[in-house]
């Protein structure tokens, strides 16, 4: 990593590495590793290093949080199906020193209503959904404008 790029850690959680094939109506037909590409590629663009991670297991994303949290690192993080009910992962996304921006590729509220409660979205610093791929971009993007704040 250059002087000039800064770490942001992309957290994905459950499902997501069978993009592609998992509902591609709804998701899109972009497998998980294109997808990391182009995460990886627009982060570099806007001065980032991201490192993309993605888990099935509540525990391992919750350990990553506690390590972003003590290496001031921020996050965006698509918690997939944990987004509406892991109190645990919200409570572990609170203690976060930099910022964390909320990812969905669907847009939850036009889905089932289960879908339509976030524990995380309220220690977010802000929430993108709906916009597949461009959901990450948009998140760089708000990251980006965020870490040139005042």
């Amino acid at each position: 990593m250059s002087d000039s790029q800064h770490p942001v850690w992309v957290l994905n959680g459950p499902n997501l590495n069978r993009l592609g094939t998992r509902e591609p109506d709804i998701y899109g037909d972009r497998d998980y590793d294109s997808v990391v590409e182009e995460i990886e590629r627009e982060a570099s663009a806007l001065g980032f290093t991201a490192v993309v991670r993605q888990t099935n297991d509540e525990a391992e994303l919750i350990a990553w949080l506690h390590d972003a949290a003590d290496q001031s690192v921020p996050v965006i993080m698509n918690p997939a199906a944990f987004t509406h009910y892991s109190y645990a992962v919200r409570d572990a996304c609170a203690l976060l020193t930099a910022p964390l921006i909320e990812v969905h590729l669907s847009n939850p509220l036009a889905r089932e209503e289960f879908r339509h409660t976030s524990v995380v979205g309220g220690v977010a610093n802000g929430t993108i959904s709906g916009f597949g791929l461009d959901s990450y971009r948009l998140a760089l993007r708000a990251l980006a404008g965020l870490q040139s704040s005042p």
